[in-house]
């Protein structure tokens, strides 16, 4: 019988479940991750400290299962979405990962909303989103004004730019592979999502140089192999990356136009099936792209709630009015 790994890195923590043939979780390993706010509510990730984590829990899972290796078929990965990530060509990170959560852009949207008061209905046509610090793009555009290594590193264009996913992908193959999917891409606010490639109007609105976004690929091509860092005596490949909200609709059935999930994490998605043709909300909600699998591209529409499951770690750990995430 052959297994998959499935590695799911979520605000929180990551996991790393072994499956089945036949898709039963065979075992599970949680690491979880810290979250760093300042003084000010930035709210960051240290993404070495989450790659040793997905590596560590990899170990874990084969020392305790004692799966034959030569029987893992593959990898896939989902990802906490909108979460921004800076990183060198040797795939060290250049500055903490801005967590999705994180307004610190808001200034650079007030700014650019100032320059042009109609740019909030371009960005919509364009990417479906409304123009928000919430997306990667104005992540991008602080962590290239703020942080000097950034700066440097897109200077001698070293840089790599992308959501969570695009750089564990580029840090377990070694740097051969530096891509994302439809679904993640799709949440940056620089993907155009009629013509399904990075727009350059936007990236030259934001500061953010396009040789530095990654290559788009459908969310089951093959994202190169992986040994992780030798835990694997033989690489394999990873064959599948989602954004975490897309995953869960996918993973819950939710093929066709018209069908709808709603999941609850740190944050709540509602995201609705909605076919093979771009529309844009008359009332407020977000367009995306629900993935793209064997060349065709499917559409959503989603709302989103920031804080779901975060208000019970903030009752247990801030409030201290339960004791585990259990009593509720």
């Amino acid at each position: 019988m052959a297994y998959v790994i499935g590695i799911d890195h979520s605000t929180q923590g990551t996991k790393v479940l072994l499956f089945d043939g036949n898709g039963n979780i065979m075992y599970r390993a949680d690491r979880p991750h810290r979250q760093i706010i300042n003084d000010r509510g930035w709210v960051s990730h240290d993404m070495e400290e989450v790659y040793a984590n997905l590596i560590d829990g990899v170990r874990e899972l084969l020392e305790q299962t004692g799966v034959d290796e030569k029987k893992i078929a593959a990898v896939g990965i989902s990802n906490q979405r909108e979460t921004t990530v800076a990183w060198g060509k040797d795939g060290k990170p250049l500055a903490p990962a801005v967590v999705w959560q994180c307004g610190r852009a808001k200034g650079i949207v007030e700014e650019l909303e100032r320059k042009d008061p109609g740019l909030e209905g371009k960005v919509r046509q364009i990417t479906g989103l409304p123009l928000s610090p919430y997306f990667p793009a104005a992540k991008m555009a602080w962590l290239l004004r703020e942080e000097a290594a950034v700066r440097n590193a897109a200077a001698d264009g070293s840089m790599r730019l992308g959501t969570v996913d695009s750089y564990l992908v580029y840090r377990l193959t070694g740097g051969k592979t530096f891509a994302t999917d439809y679904s993640n891409a799709s949440r940056t606010q620089l993907f155009d999502l009629r013509e399904l490639r990075w727009s350059g109007e936007l990236c030259g609105l934001f500061g953010v140089p396009v040789s530095s976004l990654p290559e788009v690929r459908d969310s089951n091509a093959c994202y190169g192999a992986t040994d992780f860092e030798g835990v694997l005596s033989n690489p394999v490949p990873i064959l599948g990356v989602l954004g975490d909200s897309h995953a869960a609709l996918f993973g819950q059935g939710c093929h066709r136009k018209g069908m709808m999930k709603t999941t609850f994490g740190t944050g709540s998605s509602m995201m609705l099936h909605i076919g093979e043709r771009f529309q844009e909300s008359c009332h407020g909600l977000a367009t995306s792209l629900a993935w793209g699998i064997d060349g065709k591209v499917s559409y959503v529409l989603e709302g989103n709630i920031n804080y779901t499951g975060a208000v019970i770690s903030w009752l247990k750990n801030d409030l201290e009015l339960i004791d585990s995430t259990s009593e509720v």
